[in-house]
């Protein structure tokens, strides 16, 4: 039975790769398909043997869905096609890092903060010659060797409560994929695409309070701002020390292509940060 369970089933379109849209429009198609079915049985053979073939309809179809992803081949195309942007967004489940100057991808209950201008005010970020900010030499040092220590240590999820100053048992995570989130007390306290974004953001929460005269008066959601924007400016990638590159790049999912804003590894591959490029613009 397993077997051939397996040969039906489609990983690409289901469990953590399941599309949110596409699951939704097809078990729309399926309360009609197991409707319709039922009702013309019902006109041939009565009410009773219609509603218990609408029913069998309607339950092998939501297998189908279970199953392979969607119900009507194609699925995935049509979804990108024909669903107008503001119904995607709907049922967006995958969510971006943090930024810094734009705090763009945020909960509308976060604190304002101007991350670059509170970590040039720290001694975290400075002014390079090429004009663009960076970590300053000392920062970038001390976050050097405590992203070596963290990764030696195989720094767990729970890290993160000490840092932004919760209990770990009001801590719940969200798997996206290789990309997880953090929420405690109603509020987004971390987002983070990879290993990689974590680790960078264990090493700096543990070393940006020695930068940070404010970082005791910071809330949480405060916090996790400041963490993930100076993920922006990390040059190593915190996982297997490959340089990284900063760029726009186009992701696409079963139903949709965005332009994103993303800092990614050049050896692992790994994403440290990602937001999207239509909110970076409009912030700007």
């Amino acid at each position: 039975m397993g077997t051939v369970l397996d040969r039906v089933r489609q990983p690409e379109y289901t469990g953590e790769n399941r599309c949110v849209p596409c699951t939704a429009v097809n078990a729309v198609i399926a309360i009609g398909v197991a409707a319709a079915v039922g009702y013309a049985v019902t006109t041939v053979t009565g009410a009773l043997v219609g509603t218990t073939v609408g029913g069998m309809a309607f339950t092998l179809s939501v297998a189908a869905i279970y199953l392979r992803g969607y119900l009507v081949p194609g699925t995935p195309t049509l979804t990108k096609r024909y669903l107008p942007e503001r119904v995607l967004a709907w049922f967006d489940k995958a969510e971006t890092g943090g930024t810094a100057t734009v705090n763009a991808d945020r909960d509308a209950d976060a604190p304002d903060i101007d991350v670059e201008a509170e970590l040039v005010d720290a001694g975290v970020l400075e002014e390079k010659d090429h004009g663009d900010l960076g970590l300053t030499p000392t920062f970038a040092a001390d976050f050097r060797e405590q992203v070596e220590r963290e990764r030696d240590e195989d720094a767990d999820r729970e890290a993160v409560a000490a840092i932004v100053g919760i209990d770990a048992e009001n801590l719940a995570f969200e798997e996206y994929g290789s990309a997880f989130v953090a929420h405690a007390e109603g509020q987004t306290v971390g987002r983070w695409e990879s290993r990689a974004a974590f680790l960078a953001d264990v090493a700096a929460g543990r070393v940006l309070p020695d930068y940070y005269d404010g970082w005791d008066d910071t809330g949480p959601a405060g916090r996790g701002q400041l963490l993930a924007g100076l993920r922006l400016f990390v040059e190593r990638c915190p996982a297997c020390d490959g340089q990284v590159r900063f760029g726009q790049e186009v992701v696409e999912s079963c139903c949709r292509t965005v332009d994103v804003v993303a800092v990614t590894c050049e050896d692992c591959h790994s994403r440290l940060f990602e937001v999207d490029a239509s909110d970076v613009a409009a912030a700007v």
